[in-house]
């Protein structure tokens, strides 16, 4: 018996140490932004089409993140200006077609709180930035199958400038700020 509960604690340590792959699931999460028009009015806007993987102990330290968004399902619930957004005067999505971020480094600040440092490829520019990080969980549910399946949330928020990726124009005259809010949400799943 002895044995047994040791091998069984062994597992446990084991399993706690080792870093895990944690797949998104798109249907909980969103990759968006938020940027003020007329600096009178912040508009939203996400990207419909993305990819996010996450890898990191049950307790996130030292975690490595990854997300990558099609610029040509970029959503502002505008037609109009998704279109503009996708020409050359923005994001030149038929040159640059994807955005990407791959983490850095993630650093506990306090209690679920985490400092992730990565490099963002945006216009065809690559320029680290430093996000904000929330852990939540992690939580163990079942699926419809009734096995159990381990989740955690992540939520990530900073700013950037726009500029800095050369998207937009960049003049006195531009109707929206250079400041850029982004906002990454998911919900994550050990495989």
């Amino acid at each position: 018996m002895k044995k047994l509960l040791f091998s069984a604690a062994a597992l446990l340590v084991t399993s706690a140490t080792f870093a895990q792959t944690w797949t998104v699931d798109k249907s909980h999460s969103k990759v968006g932004f938020a940027i003020t028009h007329m600096m009178l009015t912040e508009v939203d806007g996400n990207f419909k089409t993305f990819d996010a993987k996450l890898t990191g102990k049950p307790d996130m330290s030292d975690a490595q993140f990854e997300m990558t968004a099609d610029v040509n399902s970029i959503n502002t619930d505008n037609e109009r200006r998704d279109g503009h957004l996708k020409s050359a005067d923005w994001f030149d999505a038929a040159k640059f077609g994807t955005v990407s971020f791959k983490s850095t480094s993630f650093k506990k600040v306090s209690g679920n709180k985490y400092k992730m440092t990565g490099d963002l490829t945006m216009h065809g520019v690559t320029k680290p930035v430093t996000l904000d990080a929330t852990v939540l969980g992690p939580v163990v549910n079942k699926n419809r199958e009734g096995k159990e399946i381990t989740k955690v949330g992540l939520k990530t928020s900073g700013q950037i400038k726009r500029s800095d990726f050369g998207v937009g124009g960049n003049g006195p005259m531009s109707p929206v700020s250079d400041e850029v809010d982004l906002r990454v949400n998911g919900e994550f799943a050990m495989q």
